[in-house]
This record gives structure tokens, sequence and C-alpha cells, in this order.
């Protein structure tokens, strides 16, 4: 395993306006189970081979979240959300993280829609840049749960499984299918998956106060954060929220 570690300047905040943001990765060549584990449980997020944790100045809004699997209760809404799904006859396979032309398209779609909807700022995606981002790096503890109408992609979920939980990674959907709430779906089998295999977390990543895009992660009760970002060979502690 070969590790690299390096920070960015600060540069503008993707979630907040009028803040800056400064980030510490590790690219890490080879990352084994145990230790792409022992990152997820520290608060570090991963896409591809780069690891990531905020060390911004003076702000702590970026708070990791992770759900607790077995106190998780199903609403009614949420019924009705896996209900709707299994009516529609929506196939969902796990799978090895890919990568297609019809990935890119339904990424891109996903990606326009989110633009004119809440303003992301959109970059064309290229093969080498999904392989980079999504696909590589995922050693023997990275997934992708893809959702079908019939033969038609209209779902994507890229998770990480760990020793204590489920990571997710990063959805994107078919904007269509809206009224499938195929993002709420994919999440509540994420859940369904860690119950069936008695593991204890989710970790959704970030939650940030007042980020339209971020704010629903409090909505899956209850849950925990974790208290501060710690060295790997200290124990970190995960505050009931």
């Amino acid at each position: 395993m070969t590790e690299i570690e390096f920070s960015t300047l600060d540069t503008p905040c993707a979630y907040l306006k009028g803040r800056s943001s400064r980030t510490s990765y590790k690219y890490i060549y080879e990352a084994s189970y145990a230790y792409n584990s022992a990152l997820v449980e520290h608060g570090y997020r991963r896409f591809g081979k780069y690891f990531s944790k905020p060390i911004c100045k003076d702000c702590n809004e970026c708070q990791s979240l992770r759900i607790d699997v077995q106190k998780f209760k199903l609403t009614k809404s949420l019924r009705r959300v896996i209900r709707k799904n299994k009516d529609a006859g929506i196939e969902v396979v796990v799978t090895r993280p890919h990568l297609s032309q019809e990935h890119i398209n339904l990424y891109e779609k996903y990606h326009k829609f989110m633009q004119n909807k809440r303003g992301w700022e959109y970059h064309q995606m290229s093969y080498e840049r999904y392989f980079s981002v999504y696909v590589d790096g995922a050693g023997e503890f990275g997934f992708e749960v893809d959702y079908y109408d019939k033969d038609s992609l209209i779902c994507v979920d890229l998770i990480d499984i760990t020793s204590d939980g489920i990571s997710s990674i990063y959805c994107f959907w078919d904007t269509d299918y809206a009224y499938l709430s195929l993002g709420k779906y994919s999440l509540l089998n994420q859940i369904l998956l860690a119950k069936a295999h008695k593991l204890p977390w989710i970790y959704l990543g970030f939650y940030v106060k007042n980020c339209e895009s971020l704010e629903y992660k409090s909505d899956y009760k209850p849950y925990q954060i974790l208290k501060e970002y710690c060295e790997l060979d200290e124990p970190t502690i995960w505050i009931d929220s």
C-alpha cells in the first residue's frame, strides 16, 4: 500500500456561500479493507483513491453523520417509497463499480437537472474522470447498486462496505423518475442491506445545516455525529443526536 498526504489551499466553500474551505487528502494506492474501514469511521470520504476530510479554519459546519441501523424505524412515508418502487417493478442489482456510456448519460442528465434546480456547478463528465472518481480504488470494499426499469438504468448508488457498516459514496438517478424518490429508495435499501448483514451503521458523509443538498440526512433518525476529526491512532467519539 502506498500513501501520499497533501492538502488544498483555501477555496470557495461548495456548501455555504461566503465561506472558504480547505481539505486534507490521502492518496492511497491499494487501500486494504481494514484501512478503508478505519478511515470511514474517522470521518474520511472516499472518491477513487482519494480520501478526504475538512480542515477548515474557524468552521465546523461539515459534520460526519451516521445512521443507527438497528434503531432506525420506517415511517409511513418511507414505506410508501418502498411500495411505489416495488409496484413499479424496479429491479435492484448489486455489482462492482463499472463504467458505460449509460452511466455517463445518466450522470450528466442528473447534474444538468441539479444545475437548474439548485445551482450546482456543471462539468461535462468524461470516461477518464468518471473512472478515476467512481470506479478506481474500489478494492475489495467498493460496490455499486444499480436500479433498472426493464432494461433502462435509472439509478446508480455507489457504496463501500466496511467492517461496521455501509459508507454512502454517491448516488445519481434519472430525473424522469422523480416520482419514485429514487434517492430515498436507494438509501432505504442500504439500511435494509445493513440490517440483513447485522452492520450497525450507515455512514452518510457530511451533514451541513442550511445546505439544501445535505440537510436531508438529518431526517434519518436516530443518528450520531462525529464529535471531532482525530488521528487514526486515536479513538473516535460519536455523539447521539
